[in-house]
């Protein structure tokens, strides 16, 4: 089982949006990080979301993330998470004061594990390698996609942290790993999807080729938060 982060503070800190002298944020920055997903939620709610990981260079797997929001104030929302299962569950301090949905910096930060574990490399410049993809060179498009049974209307963003790096070389075959978040007001928590993925050496950003790596997290369902979670 993975250790708690010192603080909720320092889990909102890492990937808050990087300051521009006299410049606003990236529309990316806004849209992941300075928007309001959990605005129409106002009871206890627990948000669902399916993990599944696949690809070619590890063994796959299936499992489930709840992000529990406990309280509902004025002042933002209290939430938690029950972050995958078993050997693989990671743990997430709780954030207190929430308005954006806290989903998208723990999937990143897991990430981050990952990538420590498959290079060697340090969390801190895997990091700062995501906020400045985010802050500069983010591609940000409209998507359509089918929700509950309707076509709902959203935004994707698209990050290659890693490609232009000039350090890419000591990463090798990991590169070209590449980011997608797909996020529409319609959806409770503003968050449908989120995908990370190692494409194959051969055709680094592809995202039509057979990934390396792929994992990916879905949301599935929003239901009542039960007394005591």
């Amino acid at each position: 089982m993975s250790k708690i982060f010192a603080s909720a503070a320092a889990l909102l800190l890492v990937f808050a949006p990087i300051v521009h002298a006299q410049e606003k944020h990236s529309d990316a920055e806004v849209l992941l990080f300075e928007t309001n997903h959990l605005k129409e939620i106002t009871k206890p709610t627990v948000l669902q979301y399916a993990f599944k990981k696949d690809g070619a260079l590890e063994n796959g797997f299936e499992d489930k993330v709840s992000v529990n929001i406990s309280k509902v104030a004025s002042e933002g929302k209290t939430v938690s998470a029950e972050y995958l299962s078993g050997e693989r569950k990671t743990d997430f301090p709780a954030v207190e004061g929430a308005s954006g949905n806290p989903v998208v910096m723990y999937f990143l930060e897991r990430d981050i594990r990952e990538m420590q574990r498959l290079t060697g490399g340090k969390p801190p410049y895997f990091k700062k390698r995501i906020r400045l993809s985010l802050a500069d060179g983010a591609e940000v498009r409209p998507v359509k996609f089918s929700f509950d049974g309707k076509e709902v209307e959203g935004r994707e963003i698209r990050i290659t942290p890693y490609l232009n790096d000039p350090l890419k070389a000591r990463f090798g075959k990991y590169a070209g790993k590449y980011y997608l978040f797909t996020l529409a007001e319609d959806v409770p928590g503003g968050v449908y999807q989120m995908r990370a993925v190692i494409p194959e050496q051969a055709a680094q950003g592809d995202a039509q080729s057979k990934p390396m790596i792929q994992e990916t997290l879905t949301f599935s369902k929003a239901s009542n938060l039960v007394a005591g979670k």
